[in-house]
């Protein structure tokens, strides 16, 4: 197994392809999940999903236009073709929100094994899109004055490095912190190669990194790391002696009506769940339980519906779980993409991108984990909301061509949104 992390790791540098490693039987695996050959196969997935993160895609300007274009019936197309394309999701469902009036579009399946249609109230793993989560506790926590944008590692988080502690929160939300990315480690991609469902010390992930120099002078450049927002989920703690999990439901869940939302320490879905899929392997190989989400925590192992994300990203977009000043502070925008990219143009606020695209702004975040992408956007007023949820990874290091696609699709769904009466 070790010669196979290599050869990942070897590939991943290159920034060549990472499907195809073959991994040889290794007899002594720690759990029958890495004796199928087939879940074997799976962890390059993992592996590169845990790596992704650079920031250096840059997103193709928006197609300029109002979106007139567009026919009603176009979204619902591009949903069928998205999953009709090689190595397309095995089921999509679209929310969109205006107001009071929703509109849900779905194609394909939330279960190929029993065909069951894919809806809004089927739990899905955010993966990064968990980030905008930590984002709304660390701004409430402002708002009320117990932390401050400018707070920094040494003042909040002491045991850190001392080479970190420079770094501000409000680096850490906008990935200008220079935090190495503790998912690159080799020692953490080695034992989530070897157990996969491994139990991780949520609060220690950093450790992985922590004999690590920052990559760059704090605030100078962006790179999306997700060592950031587990300094973040620290910092809230570390101002209110109450666990992350405990600030989400106090800050985030009850008061926007969340009750399809949860931040487990394992890796079993919430039932009922869309199940996510590697479709490399034929047939495709159900990967929904694969990872274990203490190894993510606060940077990814979020796990909801899409209509309780709806519900979230208006009310984080629009500022109701914060104040104007804080807003204001959360809308400065530098260039760097959410990943995977959104669509249109990508710019980079505190836990929030901003997506312009030919038919007008919309403010939100993505995510992709094995299995799973997603995207949750909302108009800067949050009267206007979508979410888009595919049960299977996609973005740019394993399937540029169908993030082309996917990205395309979900321009649409935006125009589709600021369209509806």
């Amino acid at each position: 197994m070790i010669g196979c992390l290599e050869q990942v790791r070897e590939r991943w540098v290159a920034g060549e392809p990472m499907l195809g490693v073959s991994c040889p039987v290794c007899p002594g695996m720690m759990m029958p999940l890495q004796c199928n050959p087939r879940l074997r196969q799976c962890l390059v997935t993992v592996l590169a999903a845990v790596s992704i993160g650079s920031g250096t895609l840059h997103p193709a300007a928006a197609t300029p236009g109002d979106g007139s274009r567009d026919h009603p019936d176009q979204l619902q197309r591009q949903l069928d073709r998205l999953v009709a394309a090689p190595g397309g999701p095995p089921g999509v469902v679209v929310l969109l929100q205006n107001g009071d009036k929703r509109r849900v579009l779905r194609a394909g399946v939330a279960d190929l094994t029993t065909g069951r249609p894919i809806g809004p109230g089927d739990h899905t793993r955010t993966a990064s899109a968990s980030k905008a989560y930590s984002g709304a506790v660390a701004l409430h926590l402002v708002q009320q004055g117990a932390l401050d944008l400018d707070d920094t590692i040494k003042a909040r988080l002491p045991r850190l490095p001392r080479a970190w502690a420079k770094v501000t929160l409000r680096q850490l939300l906008q990935h200008t912190s220079g935090l190495p990315d503790y998912s690159r480690d080799p020692e953490f991609l080695r034992l989530l190669a070897a157990d996969p469902r491994r139990h991780f010390d949520s609060r220690r992930l950093l450790d992985f990194v922590r004999g690590k120099r920052l990559l760059f002078r704090p605030g100078s450049q962006y790179h999306y790391s997700n060592s950031d927002n587990i300094a973040v989920a620290l910092m809230a703690e570390a101002v209110t002696g109450e666990p992350y999990e405990t600030l989400l439901r106090k800050i985030v869940y009850r008061p926007l009506g969340l009750h399809e939302t949860s931040l487990p320490q394992g890796y079993e879905m919430v039932r009922p769940f869309m199940h996510g899929y590697d479709v490399s392997e034929v047939p495709p190989l159900d990967v929904s339980e694969l990872i274990g989400a203490s190894g993510v925590w606060a940077s990814g192992g979020i796990i909801a519906t899409p209509r309780d994300m709806n519900r979230f990203i208006r009310g984080y977009a629009s500022g109701a779980l914060t104040s104007p000043a804080a807003l204001h502070e959360q809308r400065r925008w530098v260039d760097g993409a959410s990943e995977p990219a959104g669509p249109g143009r990508n710019k980079a606020g505190l836990g929030i991108f901003r997506y312009t695209t030919r038919c007008g702004v919309v403010l939100g975040h993505t995510g992709n984990t094995p299995g799973y992408t997603q995207l949750i956007a909302a108009t800067p007023d949050g009267r206007r909301s979508l979410t888009v949820s595919l049960t299977t990874q996609v973005n740019q290091t394993t399937t540029p061509d169908l993030l082309r696609k996917l990205r395309t699709m979900e321009e649409s769904a935006v125009c589709s949104l600021l369209r509806m009466g």
